[in-house]
């Protein structure tokens, strides 16, 4: 089961797709993010690039939890791909982001 909301992970794939002016922002708010959170965003991000399978969710989050060596923002902004990464896992796990970005871009 998922710890973190659809709506976090919009913001994330929103920030993430305009990293060059937003990391400092994302970066802030990643860290924000309890162990729970956390453990589930690399989860969908994993899902996202083909290191686990959906059905694995599972296993993914534990792993996070179990593999962390990296504060996840420095992690996950070691990736250039981080927001198509978390899309895609997302979508492969049935969550729809688009309602929430949408609703997030007509609030800025």
């Amino acid at each position: 089961m998922l710890e973190i909301s659809e709506r976090k992970l919009a913001i994330i794939v929103l920030m993430g797709h305009e990293l060059d002016r937003a990391e400092h922002e994302l970066r802030a708010f990643l860290e924000t993010m309890n162990e729970d959170e956390e453990a589930s965003l690399v989860a969908v991000y994993w899902i996202g690039r083909g290191v686990f399978e959906a059905e694995e969710l599972e296993e993914a989050i534990r792993t996070a939890r179990t593999e962390r060596r990296t504060p996840t923002a420095d992690y996950l902004l070691g990736s250039p791909h981080v927001a198509d990464h978390i899309e895609s896992g997302a979508a492969a796990l049935g969550l729809e982001l688009s309602d929430d970005e949408d609703d997030l871009m007509r609030g800025i």
